[in-house]
Protein backbone atom coordinates (compact mmCIF):
# COMPACT_ATOMS: atom_id res chain seq x y z
CA UNK A 1 0.00 0.00 0.00
CA UNK A 2 1.29 3.44 -0.88
CA UNK A 3 1.22 6.06 1.83
CA UNK A 4 -1.09 9.04 1.42
CA UNK A 5 -0.63 12.41 3.10
CA UNK A 6 -3.55 14.81 3.31
CA UNK A 7 -3.03 18.26 4.81
CA UNK A 8 -6.05 20.44 5.53
CA UNK A 9 -5.49 23.51 7.68
CA UNK A 10 -3.77 22.36 10.84
CA UNK A 11 -4.63 18.66 10.42
CA UNK A 12 -2.34 16.14 8.69
CA UNK A 13 -3.68 12.65 7.91
CA UNK A 14 -1.17 9.92 7.04
CA UNK A 15 -2.53 6.67 5.58
CA UNK A 16 -0.20 3.70 5.33
CA UNK A 17 1.49 4.33 8.69
CA UNK A 18 3.01 1.33 10.43
CA UNK A 19 4.53 3.00 13.50
CA UNK A 20 4.76 6.31 15.32
CA UNK A 21 8.41 6.40 16.36
CA UNK A 22 8.16 9.57 18.44
CA UNK A 23 5.93 12.55 19.04
CA UNK A 24 6.89 15.67 20.95
CA UNK A 25 5.61 19.24 20.87
CA UNK A 26 7.79 20.31 17.92
CA UNK A 27 8.34 17.07 15.98
CA UNK A 28 6.72 13.76 15.10
CA UNK A 29 8.32 10.79 13.34
CA UNK A 30 6.04 8.33 11.53
CA UNK A 31 7.13 5.19 9.68
CA UNK A 32 5.27 3.85 6.66
CA UNK A 33 6.01 0.70 4.70
CA UNK A 34 8.25 2.52 2.25
CA UNK A 35 9.53 5.64 4.06
CA UNK A 36 10.00 7.50 7.31
CA UNK A 37 8.32 10.91 7.60
CA UNK A 38 9.67 13.56 9.99
CA UNK A 39 7.11 16.30 10.65
CA UNK A 40 8.39 19.53 12.23
CA UNK A 41 6.48 22.51 13.57
CA UNK A 42 4.81 23.71 16.75
CA UNK A 43 2.12 22.29 19.03
CA UNK A 44 2.09 18.93 17.21
CA UNK A 45 -0.25 16.36 18.76
CA UNK A 46 -1.36 12.88 17.70
CA UNK A 47 -5.14 13.19 17.50
CA UNK A 48 -5.93 9.74 16.10
CA UNK A 49 -3.83 6.59 15.97
CA UNK A 50 -5.25 3.48 14.36
CA UNK A 51 -2.48 1.15 13.22
CA UNK A 52 -4.94 -1.61 12.31
CA UNK A 53 -6.23 0.71 9.56
CA UNK A 54 -2.74 2.24 9.18
CA UNK A 55 -3.90 5.80 9.91
CA UNK A 56 -2.30 8.57 11.94
CA UNK A 57 -3.91 11.98 12.33
CA UNK A 58 -1.74 14.85 13.60
CA UNK A 59 -2.77 18.37 14.50
CA UNK A 60 -0.50 21.41 14.84
CA UNK A 61 1.32 24.18 13.03
CA UNK A 62 3.44 22.28 10.50
CA UNK A 63 6.52 23.93 9.02
CA UNK A 64 8.43 21.07 7.41
CA UNK A 65 8.04 17.48 6.18
CA UNK A 66 11.13 15.34 5.54
CA UNK A 67 11.07 11.96 3.84
CA UNK A 68 13.67 9.20 4.17
CA UNK A 69 13.64 5.84 2.46
CA UNK A 70 12.89 2.89 4.74
CA UNK A 71 16.01 1.22 3.34
CA UNK A 72 18.11 3.98 4.94
CA UNK A 73 16.87 3.29 8.47
CA UNK A 74 19.65 2.78 11.01
CA UNK A 75 18.81 0.68 14.07
CA UNK A 76 18.27 2.67 17.26
CA UNK A 77 21.12 1.07 19.23
CA UNK A 78 23.54 1.58 16.36
CA UNK A 79 22.72 5.32 16.33
CA UNK A 80 23.40 5.56 20.07
CA UNK A 81 26.65 3.58 20.12
CA UNK A 82 28.58 4.97 17.16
Amino acid sequence: MNSILHLEGDVLLIKGATKVVSSVNNQAVVETEEKTIVISGQNIEVKKLNLEEKEVCLQGNFSQLKFASAANKVPFLKRIFK
